[in-house]
């Protein structure tokens, strides 16, 4: 049986693509932080954890960086009310900080996303995305970025990391 969502939906990027994008992203973020001894590398639930995840493979891969990863994990719908939690304890005072998350549209996920380590004192927060759409409502700009993407507000794009058969980006 095959979902309708699969069959109205246009493939951007292959896997191999979005590979080759998310490597490139790793040696930029090695090349802005390659004094620092460590970086955590925070990923947004679902997709976004999925990307941390590739990224911290392919820094551990290519660096000599401690990288620490976690998951923040909140209600996108409901961010007034919704507490951001980790998935495990870590210690962000004083660190380099990479917030990952699958696309930035508005700015509005990656803008809540940001709010537990605006109460430290950190060396530097930055922002990786696999796809950037450049329609912000909030003053959020990613720092690393793998494809720029101009959309329609109408049309969604949906970035797959999780699922290796189906893995690359897509748009509806």
């Amino acid at each position: 049986m095959t979902d309708n969502s699969t069959i109205l939906r246009r493939q951007i990027l292959s896997s191999h693509q979005t590979g080759q994008k998310i490597r490139r992203i790793a040696f930029e973020i090695y090349e802005q932080n390659f004094e620092e001894t460590g970086i955590i590398i925070a990923g947004i639930a679902g997709e976004g954890y999925a990307f941390a995840q590739r990224l911290a493979s392919e820094l551990l891969d290519i660096s000599p960086l401690d990288v620490q990863l976690v998951e923040l994990r909140f209600d996108k719908n409901v961010h007034f009310q919704s507490p951001i939690l980790f998935d495990k304890e870590v210690n962000v005072e004083n660190q380099v900080i990479i917030v990952a998350d699958d696309v930035l549209n508005t700015g509005r996920t990656l803008a809540f996303a940001l709010e537990p380590f605006l109460k430290v004192r950190m060396k530097k927060v930055q922002v990786a995305v696999v796809v950037d759409r450049s329609h912000h409502l909030f003053p959020v700009h990613a720092d690393y970025v793998g494809y720029s993407l101009s959309t329609t507000l109408t049309e969604h794009v949906q970035v797959v990391l999780s699922r290796p058969d189906e893995e690359g980006v897509y748009l509806k």
